[in-house]
């Protein structure tokens, strides 16, 4: 077993990580997203087992038959060549950057398809080297995984460094940590291949990607603080009896905004994953403010006096006042900022007749005009205690009419824009009301 230590000391690495795994996902998996973790670790797995096997039986070439020795080799080198390939994919999610149209998908696939078929029908060429401390394999199907593994190694770096802003801040140095120990280590095994370290790689990335970004326990422990947000809002939601999902709703619609800006290249410089992902679990706060505005004028009936809309209005900045005492030590500033600024500034008006700072154009922060849409087409498309809900035309007829005025017009067209997606939300949540007896 001298000649497989290394793989086997990995080979329990990895089988550590999956138990550890499974044991998490069991308590919180129904709160996972998909992702393709569970192939990387899988896979890994196989090819780190089958590095040692072959480590081994090139050793033991005089009692190994010669057609069990090609078979794991080819076994291994697929192996390798997926588990990279997996990894460029999972990269590829990570920032968003997954191709859509049919003839992106085939150009990712092309050159593990090539190398799939070289490996095959050059393993027959496969030659046994003797080295100083150990043996090993060469050929043509070994040189051309080498090949493929480098050319997705590249990719994923440069999928990286292009894409950076669509990962989490917090996330950014350990996925090129394991990144630049991936391509360090399998560019020693090419230049040196008697090391026979490849192991080393699988593991240090699938680690660092499990440490990272898919351990359950962190990921509940980031639904547990969203959904104590959302809670929080509900109290205050809950007040207006008219008002029932209103936070889901705008939340979805400001989502479904973001990602389209962030698609066709709006506001690159800002709209990073970070700034999207706060501004979902910030656009729930958006009315906190209305805990200091009194039942009466909450959930009146009729239309509010002069007296009555001016204590209201008081709704946005009593919010913001409320994020910055309240939020004061939360410890993410940036959460906290836009918190604040989505409370206080989603009434301000593109024309400055809005309140409470009569802000315009560009001085009102981003995430603001993108609530601000959000907002007022979910308060014209559902019923209230003054009126029902106007008609789904109307309710995009508004949102055009405003465009340049109330709205900043990028905003309101974007939104226009992806009518079909709203619209799906819309009924979605129609449906999900009706199921609950809304």
């Amino acid at each position: 077993m001298e000649h497989c230590k290394l793989q086997l000391g990995c080979l329990i690495v990895l089988l550590y990580i999956a138990f550890i795994y499974i044991r998490e996902y069991k308590k919180y998996g129904r709160n996972l997203k998909e992702t393709l973790f569970d192939e990387l670790l899988a896979l890994g797995i196989v090819s780190v087992l089958l590095d040692g096997a072959t480590a081994y039986t090139v050793n033991k070439l005089d009692i190994v038959p010669p057609v069990l020795n090609k078979v794991l080799h080819i076994l291994f080198l697929i192996s390798i060549d997926v588990v990279i390939f997996v990894l460029f994919l999972y990269m590829l999610y990570i920032t968003s950057s997954y191709p859509k149209s049919k003839t992106g998908k085939i150009l990712i696939l092309l050159p593990f398809l090539v190398n799939f078929l070289i490996v095959i029908c050059n393993i027959g060429s496969l030659e046994y080297k003797i080295g100083v401390y150990t043996n090993y394999s060469m050929g043509v199907s070994v040189y051309t995984c080498f090949i493929m593994a480098t050319v997705y190694i590249i990719l994923a770096i440069g999928v990286f460094f292009r894409r950076w802003k669509n990962i989490e801040v917090h996330k950014r140095a350990s996925i090129f940590t394991y990144l630049l120990v991936l391509a360090v280590v399998s560019g020693i095994q090419m230049v040196f291949p008697e090391t026979l370290i490849s192991s080393i790689a699988v593991t240090v990335f699938i680690l660092g990607i499990y440490m990272n970004s898919e351990d359950p326990a962190l990921i509940e422990l980031s639904r547990m603080h969203t959904e104590t947000v959302m809670s929080f809002a509900n109290l205050i939601e809950n007040r207006d009896d008219n008002t029932g999902g209103h936070i889901k709703r705008t939340s979805r619609y400001v989502q479904l905004i973001a990602e389209e800006l962030c698609d066709r290249g709006y506001y690159s410089d800002l709209l990073t994953k970070d700034y999207i992902t706060n501004l979902i679990k910030a656009a729930p706060m958006h009315d906190i403010g209305k805990i200091s505005v009194p039942d009466a004028i909450l959930q009146k009936p009729g239309k509010l006096t002069n007296e009555e809309f001016a204590i209201m209005k008081l709704h946005a900045e009593n919010g913001g006042n409320i994020i910055r005492e309240a939020f004061r030590n939360l410890g993410n500033e940036d959460y906290r900022k836009m918190a604040f600024e989505v409370a206080r500034y989603h009434h301000e008006k593109w024309n400055g007749k809005g309140y409470p700072d009569g802000l315009k154009r560009q001085d009102i922060p981003l995430c603001a005009r993108i609530m601000s849409v959000a907002d007022v087409f979910d308060a014209v498309s559902e019923k209230r205690c003054y009126r029902e809900a106007m008609p789904i035309d109307k309710c995009f007829e508004i949102i055009e009419l405003g465009s340049g005025q109330e709205f900043d017009p990028l905003i309101a067209e974007i939104f226009l824009d992806i009518r079909d997606k709203v619209e799906a939300a819309h009924r979605e949540f129609s449906e999900e009301n009706k199921n609950y007896g809304g």
